[in-house]
């Protein structure tokens, strides 16, 4: 009832100020021709002072004069006819203007009372949880989902490296428990768009490593579900990354995808305490940091949190080789293209420090980097290699050991 008594009074203001607005006397407003006569007589004042200062010659001003008068012809014969016929809404008019807004209005609370549920209540915190948690339960699974979206285009794919791909595929059709051909043919399948085969070599190379298996191998398999599905993680996805969790409990990129899960199943609330961690956490140049920065102002509201991003940390060493550009499309890549992104910049960070050095801050980064990646041996063996160029440095050791914790690399 209360919803029905604040809209007709609503309804009520709206027609009302209308009707003020339609039957407002404008019989004092000026015409438009009136305002050009003035314009024009002061036109004609203008060309005969010019004449008596010499500026006009009397043959042009002849010639003005006439094209004036004949513009103040016209406007008068404007004012003329508005005068006989009146050019302002008529009492009438405005009547049916009035009674028009009236129909609209009712007309629309009438459509409203039909399709609408003006008796529905606000949907309670507790309910709401009720249907995000349904939603949850009764997403589609992997298969399902890849299945209704619409085929990808074949990529080009030179002829001597798909022969290559069909021998490797032969050898471990023969070997299937041979750990590094598992390897080989899951990454080489993904690059070729070729997921399910990919998932499936993936999943070998977990089997084959047994206990040994890692985060970043669970991480890999979440990833080629996610990619496979375009963004969309599944509940295959999902536990692929709780996998990784149970192995590194705070796993940046795990995190990252969980996040995004949570925003496609209802729950902003959870995505947000996700991000925000990892957006505080950072580094900046991950690249994760751009897609939360580009959303979470979003998932706060929607999540009913005050929130303010924190400021990017400028003063935080960037790995070598990004460029702004690089940053600001890292929102817009898929998983497969990040990865490539940060395998790029860490290149080119080992690169440099390999040959010119570089400070404890960036070691930390590339180390951190490493294990971000799921190449811990690597990570492994620059920190053995920092541990000995910095032995005389234990602040400086300090600070690359942060990375190396990161990577899990240290304690």
């Amino acid at each position: 009832m209360l919803f029905w008594i604040i809209t007709s009074v609503l309804a009520v203001l709206v027609a009302t100020l209308l009707a003020m607005a339609l039957f407002r006397n404008r019989a004092d407003s000026e015409h438009p021709a009136e305002y050009d006569l003035r314009v024009y007589r002061d036109q004609l004042k203008d060309v005969e002072r010019d004449v008596a200062r010499g500026v006009l010659g009397a043959e042009d001003a002849e010639r003005i004069r006439a094209e004036v008068g004949r513009r103040v012809i016209a406007a008068d014969a404007q004012l003329s006819k508005a005068a006989q016929s009146g050019d302002q809404p008529t009492g009438l008019t405005n009547f049916a203007a009035f009674g028009s807004a009236l129909v609209l209005i009712g007309g629309a609370l009438a459509l409203y009372n039909t399709i609408g549920n003006p008796g529905e209540q606000d949907l309670p915190h507790k309910a709401r949880l009720a249907n995000a948690t349904e939603l949850y339960k009764a997403r589609a699974t992997q298969a399902d989902f890849v299945a209704k979206l619409p085929a990808r285009p074949a990529p080009q794919i030179d002829q001597s490296y798909t022969d290559l791909i069909t021998k490797l595929r032969e050898a471990v059709a023969d070997n299937p428990d041979e750990l590094q051909g598992q390897q080989f043919l899951a990454t080489s399948e993904a690059r070729l768009g070729n997921y399910a085969a990919a998932q499936e070599a993936q999943k070998a190379v977990i089997r084959i490593k047994g206990d040994a298996a890692n985060a970043s191998d669970y991480l890999t398999l979440a990833q080629m579900y996610i990619s496979d599905a375009q963004g969309y993680v599944s509940p295959e996805a999902e536990t692929a990354l709780r996998d990784a969790l149970k192995d590194t409990p705070n796993h940046p990129v795990a995190r990252y995808f969980l996040g995004q899960m949570w925003v496609q199943n209802d729950r902003p609330d959870k995505t947000f305490q996700l991000w925000s961690k990892l957006l505080t956490e950072g580094p900046e140049a991950a690249p994760w940091i751009a897609p939360i920065r580009q959303g979470i102002d979003d998932i706060a509201w929607l999540a009913g949190r005050e929130y303010t991003q924190p400021e990017a940390r400028s003063d935080a060493p960037m790995l070598s080789g990004p460029t702004a550009d690089d940053v600001e499309n890292a929102a817009e890549m898929s998983a497969e293209e990040r990865q490539d992104m940060i395998r790029g910049m860490v290149s080119r960070l080992s690169d440099r420090l390999a040959t010119e050095g570089g400070t404890p801050e960036e070691w930390s980064r590339l180390i951190g980097a490493y294990g971000i990646l799921g190449e811990t041996d690597r990570a492994q063996a620059i920190w053995n290699e920092a541990q000995t160029r910095f032995a005389d440095r234990p602040d400086a050791l300090a600070v690359v050991r942060e990375g190396a914790k990161r990577a899990g690399v240290a304690q």
